[in-house]
């Protein structure tokens, strides 16, 4: 039964645990989110995909990232119905925010998730935001959509909180709980009863920000540091390797410096590092602030992907006198041992490999050929044959193949291929170019 909130302040309810909890969106991030929560709430995993519902109760998820046998727990329950919200007490949005095709915020996805958790508010519930955007976002966009169509006011018939995910899909080792939570409040109260919230199920513990702008702040600015961070080591890569030595051996040299941090060049995608700095970028233009760092950031490693295709085939040319090759890629998600091809990088290397006169194939057994054909439209090749290939690209180092050695992975090459090693993984003595 839902608590009845009238008779409760924040802080007499968390400790009554007499409340559910919904997570709107059951993807990489509101799922491990739910689960965590459903270890003390009561809690109800929200999803409008119909088929992703189905499959969560079946005990099946399709991201990889959660065993069959963890999904089943006698606290949380997974609908699309969202009439089940009524019985809701704190909701938690965790829905995607990518960018449009001019790298401006889509916020369709938070719109939505917002709309529909305002038909569904009562006294005294508490609405917390995971999903990444600018500083200022959640009060600017979310804020007014909320009071318009809820009719209620904020800070005393309902509270407001933002909570930055930091998931990290494809670690087991590193789960929800085992990251600290930065945590937010639209007063003083409703601060106090999210950082307490998150902080019984977090074991490594919570960090209460200031304000719900400077939680937005902290979380996009995370992704910006490594995106700024890998294009300097992109950048000093190409310098390298127009000088003739190994962008690793300097590196590896470098780094016996101990305030000397290590990052690996290769290609920048996926939905946080590719995308966050983006959003402080649009922000820089409300602003009228020219972004000089960060643009230039986003402008180097958005580059990648056509610079190690040209490099390639410049090698491949070389050594064959051909101008026409067959290049197989291995791996096409945005990372390692992730099955989440969504701002994959590697599509742009397709795409300029193509342009270059290649025909390439592309082959990954850790993701779901049927997702990168309906996004993309490529078909990717099951059983590569083998001897086949000019060139052989190991894109994304899965485990599944890192397994089998280098020398599995070059057993599609003919005799006298070209092999890149594109994030570095092996020696240098067992690949013909790296980055």
């Amino acid at each position: 039964m839902i608590a009845n909130l009238k008779n409760y302040n924040l802080k007499s309810l968390l400790q009554s645990k007499n409340f559910t909890i919904a997570v709107i969106g059951m993807g990489y991030v509101g799922l491990p989110l739910a689960l965590t929560f459903a270890s003390k709430y009561k809690v109800i995993g929200f999803d409008l995909q119909k088929k992703r519902i189905n499959e969560l109760q079946n005990n099946f998820d399709r991201n990889k990232d959660i065993e069959s046998y963890n999904l089943s727990n006698k606290n949380i329950s997974y609908t699309s119905n969202e009439k089940k919200l009524l019985e809701v007490n704190v909701f938690i949005i965790a829905v995607p925010t990518p960018v449009d095709i001019n790298n401006k915020p889509d916020f369709s996805c938070l719109i939505n998730a917002t709309k529909l958790v305002s038909n569904y508010l009562q006294k005294n519930s508490v609405i917390i935001y995971e999903s990444t955007v600018y500083p200022g976002a959640t009060e600017e966009i979310c804020l007014p959509l909320i009071l318009r169509k809820s009719n209620l006011t904020l800070n005393r018939d309902f509270f407001l909180g933002y909570s930055p995910e930091r998931i990290n899909p494809g670690d087991k080792e590193k789960t929800v709980s085992d990251i600290i939570k930065v945590t937010s409040g639209s007063n003083e109260e409703s601060a106090e009863f999210i950082d307490n919230l998150y902080s019984s199920v977090i074991k490594a513990g919570t960090y209460k920000a200031d304000s719900i702008k400077v939680a937005e702040a902290a979380k996009v600015i995370e992704n910006i540091q490594r995106d700024v961070n890998i294009a300097l080591f992109n950048e000093l890569a190409k310098i390298f390797n127009n000088i003739n030595i190994d962008s690793n051996d300097v590196f590896k040299a470098a780094a016996t410096k101990w305030n000397f941090h290590k990052y690996q060049p290769g290609l920048v995608g996926g939905h946080c590092i590719g995308v966050d700095p983006y959003y402080m970028t649009f922000l820089c233009e409300k602003l009228k602030y020219k972004s000089l760092i960060i643009s230039s950031g986003r402008e180097i490693n958005d580059s990648m992907a056509n610079y190690a295709a040209k490099r390639f085939v410049d090698l491949i040319k070389v050594r064959t006198g051909m101008s026409k090759h067959k290049i197989l890629i291995i791996g096409v998600s945005f990372k390692k041992d992730c099955n989440d091809i969504r701002n994959s990088k590697v599509f742009d290397l397709f795409k300029s490999l193509i342009k270059y006169n290649c025909k390439v194939d592309l082959t990954d057994d850790y993701v779901d050929s049927k997702d990168v054909l309906k996004k993309y439209n490529i078909a990717l090749i099951k059983d590569p044959p083998k001897q086949y290939y000019d060139g052989i690209i190991f894109a994304v180092p899965h485990k599944i193949y890192l397994n089998k050695g280098v020398e599995y992975i070059r057993s599609f090459g003919k005799s006298n291929h070209s092999f890149f090693d594109l994030q570095s993984v092996f020696d240098k003595d067992q690949s013909d170019i790296r980055l």
